[in-house]
């Protein structure tokens, strides 16, 4: 069963897939993260998961994102049941090359993606952003309050902060940029982060997110990823960092490039 299915079909999970394409990442860094994600979703470990359901299927779309106004879906929803259906998404995948831009908007990244629930045909039992990025916000609104706006609807945001530092561009890293996705990115219920530090881990990160994601920890698919369980990490209450750290970052830099 393949393709995107009538109004309000049950699921037991409506999963957005967003990931950063912004120019911080060469060419070589896209293709490892659409390979990694096209390997993920196609693993018969990631496929038990899904059939382990309630409903034994899942709503799934992909889009990549970058500044405000760069949001491209390349796949629209799509339910997956089984193999068959996860190889067709991993088809229309790989069909369309990442195309990557300027600046990073997880903020309009986020407000897009809970757009996208509104039409995705489907009712989830759980309805999750599973987002990737390599930077913190620094375009459009402050990230943490579209997080709370979107949690608000009842929506679970996840993260995968990537900390590869192998892009065209460091200027705008942060060192910490688990803990800034912690505090200022991933919320709801249950949320939480998959550091990656090189990309070596990314393919096997999101396996295993996938997994937590779609069955939970308690499940015999969780409990076959050991003993190389990821460092998984709950969103946690009351964190300290500073959420428009990107904003001015950006600011302190534009200002040097003007000569103030």
């Amino acid at each position: 069963m393949t393709g995107v299915a009538g109004a309000a079909e049950p699921v037991d999970v409506e999963l957005v897939l967003a990931v950063d394409v912004s120019l911080s990442m060469s060419p070589e860094e896209l293709a490892i993260q659409r390979d990694g994600y096209i390997a993920a979703l196609t693993d018969q470990g990631v496929i038990e998961a899904i059939q382990s359901g309630m409903h034994g299927r899942i709503a799934v779309t992909y889009f990549e994102w970058a500044g405000a106004s760069m949001q491209r879906v390349v796949v629209p929803w799509t339910l997956i049941a089984g193999r068959e259906d996860a190889v067709h998404f991993a088809e229309r995948l790989s069909a369309m090359p990442p195309a990557s831009a300027r600046r990073t908007s997880i903020a309009n990244a986020l407000g897009f993606a809970a757009d996208l629930f509104a039409e995705s045909g489907f009712r989830g039992f759980k309805r999750v952003i599973d987002i990737s990025g390599d930077g913190p916000n620094n375009q459009g609104p402050p990230v943490d309050m579209i997080r709370d706006r979107v949690i608000a609807q009842g929506i679970t945001i996840n993260g995968l902060p990537l900390m590869t530092n192998g892009g065209l561009s460091s200027s705008y890293d942060v060192t910490d940029l688990d803990r800034y996705y912690e505090d200022c990115v991933i919320g709801g219920s249950g949320a939480f982060l998959v550091p990656v530090n090189s990309w070596s881990q990314f393919p096997d990160a999101i396996r295993r997110k996938l997994v937590l994601e779609l069955a939970g920890a308690a499940s015999a698919e969780w409990a076959r990823l050991e003993p190389e369980r990821p460092p998984v990490r709950l969103v946690q209450e009351g964190g300290g960092f500073d959420c428009l750290v990107g904003e001015k970052m950006w600011r302190d830099r534009s200002w040097r490039w003007d000569g103030k």
